[in-house]
C-alpha cells in the first residue's frame, strides 16, 4: 500500500503523464497500483517532432514536463493553485511571461519558486540551493516587468497563483535548456543510471528517486582511498570534506531525511543497497578540491526483494512502510 507521502507524488506524476498530451495521446504501462503510470503516445511524439508549439490550458493544479505555450484562465476564483515543472535530470526550467492578467492589489498573486514544495517540505533543501530561501522565490506582483524570464537551478520548478477575478489569467511558455553538469535532480522514472559530476565546486547536490529502490553504485571517485563504510561510527564522513551518503525518509527536503550510509573513498566495484524509503536521495559533498564524480543506477523494489533482505540492505529504516 502506498504511503500518503507517495500517494501524493505518485498523484503529481500522473499529473505529468497526462500533461504530456490530451487523453487521446495516452497509453496505459502496467496499470497498477504500485506503477501508476501513462507514457506518450507515438501521435504526440510525431506532432511535437515536426516542430510545432505545444499549446494547452493549465488546471488548478497541475504538471508539465514538455515544452510549449500554457494559459491559465480562471473560471471562478482560485486561491490555491500551482503548477509543477520537470525536466529530465540534464535540464533546466525557463519560464517566460507572455501575458500576465492579475488584481495584485485585489490580493492575487504570481509566484515563481525554484524548485519543489510539498507538505511544507523543499527540494532541493535549503543546505543544497545556491540561493537563500527568500531569493528562490519570484514575485510577479513584486518584480512585474523587469523579469520576465526566470530559469531554475535544477531540473525541477513550480508556480504558485491565486486568482479571485473570473476571466484573469495569465500565459506562459515554458523552455528546457542543457545542464553540462546536473547537481540537484528528481527522477521522472522508478528506474534509471546517472552519472553526477561536482567539477571543482564547493556545492551539495542531492538525486532523488520517489521509491523505494534497489541502488548500486558502480564507481566514484572522490581522491581518496578506497572503502565503503556504513554509518555507524557517530562522525561517519562527515570530517573528510568530500563524500557521498544514501539518505531515506518519507518526505521531499534531503534535509529532513535519514542518514543510512556514508561513501567516504573511492571505489570502482559495486555497492548495492535495498533501500525500502518512501524517497531515496543519493547526497555527494563536495570541498571543491577535487572533481569528484559517482555513477549509479536504480530500480523500484519489486516483492520478491522486499521478501528477500540480504546483501547490504538497510532493513531497520522504512522497510515497515511499504
Amino acid at each position: 500500500m502506498l504511503s500518503a507521502f507517495q500517494f501524493q507524488c505518485h498523484f503529481i506524476l500522473i499529473f505529468l503523464a497526462a500533461s504530456k498530451g490530451e487523453t487521446r495521446y495516452l497509453e496505459v504501462r502496467d496499470a497498477g497500483e504500485d506503477e501508476p503510470f501513462l507514457l506518450l503516445s507515438e501521435d504526440l511524439k510525431r506532432e511535437l517532432s515536426a516542430g510545432q508549439v505545444y499549446r494547452r490550458s493549465l488546471r488548478c493544479i497541475d504538471m508539465l514536463s514538455i515544452e510549449g505555450q500554457f494559459t491559465f484562465t480562471a473560471d471562478q476564483p482560485q486561491l490555491h493553485c500551482a503548477t509543477f515543472f520537470i525536466g529530465e535530470p540534464d535540464e533546466l526550467i525557463t519560464i517566460d511571461y507572455d501575458f500576465v492578467n492579475i488584481d495584485c492589489k485585489g490580493g492575487d498573486f504570481l509566484k515563481v519558486f525554484d524548485g519543489w514544495i510539498l507538505k511544507g517540505e523543499k527540494f532541493p533543501s535549503s543546505l543544497d540551493h545556491p540561493l537563500p530561501t527568500s531569493e528562490r522565490y519570484i514575485d510577479f506582483c513584486e518584480s512585474g516587468n523587469i523579469q520576465k524570464s526566470i530559469r531554475s537551478s535544477q531540473n525541477v520548478a513550480m508556480i504558485f497563483f491565486r486568482i479571485h477575478q473570473l476571466g484573469n489569467g495569465f500565459t506562459i511558455t515554458v523552455k528546457k535548456n542543457t545542464n553540462l553538469f546536473p547537481c540537484n535532480v528528481i527522477s521522472q522514472t522508478p528506474s534509471g543510471r546517472f552519472t553526477m559530476v561536482i567539477p571543482h565546486q564547493h556545492r551539495n547536490c542531492s538525486f532523488s528517486i520517489i521509491y523505494p529502490v534497489v541502488i548500486k553504485i558502480s564507481d566514484l571517485i572522490l581522491g581518496h582511498l578506497n572503502g565503503l563504510f556504513l554509518k555507524k561510527p557517530p562522525a561517519g564522513c562527515a570530517g573528510v570534506g568530500d563524500f557521498v551518503e544514501l539518505l531515506g525518509g518519507a518526505g521531499l527536503d534531503p534535509s529532513k531525511m535519514f542518514p543510512l550510509a556514508d561513501l567516504c573513498h573511492s571505489f570502482h566495484g559495486s555497492a548495492q543497497m535495498k533501500i525500502g524509503c518512501d524517497n531515496t536521495v543519493l547526497r555527494m559533498v563536495s570541498s571543491g578540491k577535487h572533481v569528484n564524480r559517482v555513477t549509479f543506477e536504480y530500480h523500484q523494489i519489486n516483492l520478491q526483494e522486499t521478501e528477500n533482505r540480504k546483501e547490504n540492505s538497510i532493513e531497520e529504516f522504512c522497510f515497515p512502510s511499504i
